[in-house]
């Protein structure tokens, strides 16, 4: 391949004149236009650049790569760790790389030197803004800014010497904080991108450490390179940008940045737009577009009518969906449209089917996993493997699945390549970058036709790729800027791939204009972020403020607050996490009632994946094989707080009578070693038992429900779940597929473990429980209790299970739509009107009731609400004194003919003298006063 890509560029080369002669009308103005040059630029380029590979090494590094410890912390001041100030230290600088520092020997390759001084102490701001830098000498350089700018360009070296100038130690430096100095207008300026017009195509991308940057124009997303123009930099914002003849909308592009990239040299990288709109086929060129052209809008766009605004953030229900799985192997849908966003507008399909019935009964949101565009699936040639047809407990359909794993045509999209395009795998055309525009566009306007929300789960915490890989986008521009180094220079990788750093300026202002991106121009209601813990709080909410006003409402974001890696407890700024959050109106996931419903926690593997039930799968009441009772029953109660605690919206000053009799504001309720509440309005919570990550319900309780229950019972046991979160205040959160029993064949995380191990039956006869043992990378350790379970018929359902759990979440639907009591938005309503009657010391924790007072709040639909959990295999009898002499009927949707569970109707009991409830087995059960 690369000896044809040679041959194809010297024979390019041979033929240019005659090309320049033969070159298309729309470039004649173009190539007039590209005869001036600037100072800052390279010797003039022809089309051949543009041709070549993803790199060119102009000059080369000499050695391995040195550490790069020291950090500039503003434009004129550094501070390496761990050295110290009054030594003689010394900036060399060098235009092409070259520089080499041996111990005992002076520098030599530099073109120049800076000697540095001891700094003054440093302002509060700056001080506050790198605490987490270690001590060591704070150096400073008394330079213009346009000398800096020059130095900024170019490959530097700080270096301790002796008094006769030979070299004590040396390291690279980290110039974010310099850049975001230096430049602090581009956070602002304009231009960024590529915007057509007949009036002329402006190009603009921001480089401030290029020595030169040109864009290469194409016909197409594969042929040879038509024509290549220089950009000029603006020395105050380091944006480059160029203006061409012409709309050379539809047309495509990259760009060639010549940049210092440390441990390559002087690089010029082949690069896409980070600002781009558009792609081709596999992501390696820019696609020129309006988002405004009609040509990109299917038929109605403009008059398309979307769902009116929430009343409150916690009126959001959400089904987390994944375009593939949505329609892959749906034979309602047409053949070309399934696992493709024109599934959705297959009226007539299953899916859409199921999408309308949860809307109806009131469903407000599908929120859609990674649809911008991502690394990890080939957008042509993926491969759809064989799978055989094996026992249930066989290795044989993992091993099919994997052997294709990297081409096949699944994966979740966790690996951000290009933050503002829609993924081209789900198109019809990828190679079009007009049609993923489109048909994206088609998606979202179907799905509001059902009078549902559009969400997007969004990755701004990493990407794909970093330094000089070829998939790398923002470090081939700005090496070292966009990512979050560590202590010595090296990527942080806490969050599985290649961080983000949002604390500077302009990866804020990425994530920000991208997120604006997709409120402006796809009309996307609510986004959920991916490891938001990594980010900080103000850029989150410098975003919420844009996408608010750019939409005209309100924009709700939810996120997961997770507090781990090189930014926890708030080492490099305030995050936006868990226990940072307070008072934002951002929503975080809760784990405190997802743990304690599930038992144990995300990370449970071998027998714990066993032993550590949870209130809804038998703890301490319905011990499985390796349980301790005694244990589970003393546990019981703490663990039935902790639901409660969920029930409440994790409320920080919400209090509760704990299982030891005290009265305590969840805040002082342990969790793991945190606070039990955080929240500060129920906003500002989302509750889940469900989602993509680890086990489904469903096989995760196959591991911890006694091996003798019943599919049925099974089945019961995940409405419970289901209703334990439409119960709780805050946001409602459901995985596809939680109502169908979804089952990956207990895969504890099937984010590459293709469509085998991710359908979905729309057709509600299966939930793919026993089809094979899940991949061997992520669960090996577990098939010892994997297997036995996934070849035991007893536990797979029968449609008629799967039927009851489809419609017992529409019914519970119903109920938490009927009062906004289970919708709670201020704290203090939440603090006011909601009870647990059953609590401390003498509670039946078997059995959780809550009671919400609807006197005088709007929207409350009944005076009063009471509604009854019973965990246990058994009847449970529930003596309330407080609820004596009540007239409570059964919720109407209980009494509705078409109710999925009669157990309520059939087997419920209130004796209102005695204040005495009869609560079936695994039963959800809702009272009113009307």
């Amino acid at each position: 391949m690369r000896d044809r890509m040679r041959g194809a560029v010297a024979a390019r080369h041979a033929n240019h004149c005659v090309l320049v002669r033969a070159v298309r009308p729309w470039l004649a103005g173009l190539l007039l236009a590209t005869s001036w040059a600037s100072a800052a630029q390279s010797a003039a380029l022809s089309t051949d650049a543009c041709d070549g590979g993803f790199q060119t090494v102009l000059a080369a590094d000499p050695g391995p790569t040195t550490e790069t410890r020291a950090l500039w912390l503003d434009r004129r001041t550094i501070r390496w760790p761990g050295s110290d100030a009054t030594q003689r230290h010394v900036l060399y600088h060098a235009a092409r790389g070259g520089i080499r520092a041996r111990a005992g020997s002076p520098v030599q390759g530099a073109d120049g030197a800076v000697a540095l001084q001891p700094a003054a102490p440093l302002a509060p701001a700056l001080r506050k803004r790198f605490a987490h830098v270690a001590a060591g000498a704070t150096l400073s350089l008394e330079l213009d800014d346009r000398r800096l700018r020059e130095l900024l360009r170019q490959s530097l070296l700080l270096v301790r010497e002796d008094a006769g100038g030979r070299v004590l130690e040396a390291t690279a430096l980290q110039h974010a904080g310099a850049l975001d100095d230096l430049y602090a207008a581009a956070a602002e300026a304009p231009g960024l991108g590529v915007r057509p017009s007949a009036a002329g195509t402006r190009f603009g991308v921001w480089a401030p450490t290029a020595q030169a940057v040109h864009v290469c124009l194409y016909d197409d997303d594969h042929g040879h390179a038509r024509a290549i123009a220089p950009l000029r930099p603006d020395p105050a914002t380091g944006l480059w940008s160029a203006s061409l003849p012409g709309d050379l909308g539809g047309r495509y592009y990259d760009y060639l940045v010549d940049v210092h990239a440390p441990g390559t040299g002087l690089v010029r990288n082949r690069v896409t737009d980070p600002y781009s709109v558009g792609l081709g086929v596999d992501s390696k060129r820019s696609y020129i577009a309006d988002l405004d052209d009609p040509a990109l809008k299917p038929e109605g766009w403009d008059a398309a009518p979307r769902p009116a605004p929430l009343r409150a953030q916690t009126d959001m229900s959400i089904y987390e969906l994944h375009v593939r799985d949505f329609s892959s192997g749906d034979p309602t849908v047409a053949a070309a449209h399934r696992g493709k966003y024109l599934a959705f507008t297959d009226a007539g399909g299953a899916g859409m089917a199921h999408l309308r019935a949860l809307a109806r009964a009131g469903l407000t949101d599908v929120h859609l996993l990674p649809v911008f565009d991502f690394a990890s699936v080939p957008e042509s040639g993926c491969v759809v493997p064989e799978v055989p047809d094996a026992a249930p407990d066989s290795p044989l359909q993992q091993a099919a699945v994997m052997a294709h794993a990297a081409r096949d045509c699944f994966n979740w999209g966790y690996d951000p390549f290009h933050f503002n395009v829609p993924e081209g795998s789900y198109a019809s055309d990828a190679a079009d970058g007009a049609a993923r525009i489109r048909e994206f566009r088609a998606m979202v306007m179907a799905l509001h036709a059902l009078g549902l929300r559009v969400g997007m789960d969004v990755v701004y915490n990493h990407t794909h790729a970093s330094g000089q890989d070829e998939r790398s986008v923002l470090d081939r521009i700005v090496p070292g800027y966009y990512q979050r180094l560590d202590a010595d220079g090296k990527v942080e990788h806490s969050t599985c791939c290649a961080n983000t750093a949002t604390e500077h300026a302009m990866m804020a202002r990425l994530m920000i204009d991208s997120v604006e991106l997709w409120v402006r121009h796809y009309r996307i209601d609510s986004f959920r972020f991916d490891l938001m813990g990594h980010q900080p709080r103000a850029a989150m909410e410098a975003l919420q403020r844009r996408v608010d006003a750019a939409a005209g409402r309100r924009v709700e974001l939810v996120g997961e607050g997770w507090n781990f890696g090189e930014v926890a407890d708030g080492r490099r700024f305030v995050q936006a996490s868990q226990l940072a959050l307070g008072g934002s109106g951002i929503g975080t996931f809760s784990d405190r009632a997802r743990d304690a419903l599930r038992g144990g926690s995300a990370g449970d593997t071998g027998a714990d994946k066993v032993r550590r039930q949870g209130w809804l799968n038998g703890l301490g009441f319905a011990p499985n094989e390796l349980a301790d009772p005694a244990a589970g029953r003393e546990a019981l109660p703490r663990t039935a707080d902790l639901v409660r605690v969920g029930l409440a919206g994790t409320l920080r000053d919400y209090v509760l009578e704990t299982a030891d009799g005290s009265r305590t504001p969840l805040h002082e309720i342990d969790y793991a070693g945190q606070p039990a509440g955080y929240a500060s309005a129920p906003g500002e919570v989302v509750n889940y038992v469900e989602n993509h990550d680890n086990e489904t319900l469903y096989d995760l309780n196959a591991f911890r429900l006694p091996r003798a229950t019943s599919a049925r019972d099974r089945a019961r046991v995940q409405v419970l779940g289901m209703a334990a979160v439409a119960f709780s205040q805050g946001v409602a959160y459901f995985h596809a597929g939680i109502d169908t029993l979804r089952s990956k064949s207990m895969d504890r995380n099937s984010y590459d473990s293709g469509d085998w191990f991710n359908r979905l039956d729309w057709s509600y006869r299966d939930n793919f429980f026993g089809t094979g043992l899940p991949p061997a990378g992520d669960n090996r350790d577990n098939w010892p209790w994997i297997g036995p379970r996934l070849a035991d018929p007893s536990i797979r359902p029968a449609p008629a299970d799967i039927a009851f759990a489809r419609d017992a979440l529409r019914d519970l639907l119903r109920i938490r739509a009927s009062s906004t009591l289970f919708r709670l938005d201020t704290a203090e309503d939440v603090l006011a009107r909601l009870t647990f009657p059953n609590t401390g010391p003498g509670q039946n924790p078997r059995v959780i009731a809550g009671h919400l007072d609807g006197t005088g709040h709007p929207g409350a639909g009944f005076r009063e609400v009471l509604y009854l959990l019973n965990a246990s295999p058994r009847t449970e009898v529930l003596d309330l004194p407080g609820e004596r002499n009540k007239g409570y009927v059964l919720h109407p949707v209980h009494r509705a003919p078409g109710a999925a569970d009669t157990r309520p109707r059939e087997q419920a009991r209130f004796d209102s003298r005695r204040g005495r409830f009869r609560v079936p087995p695994r039963t959800a059960i809702v009272y009113v006063l009307e």
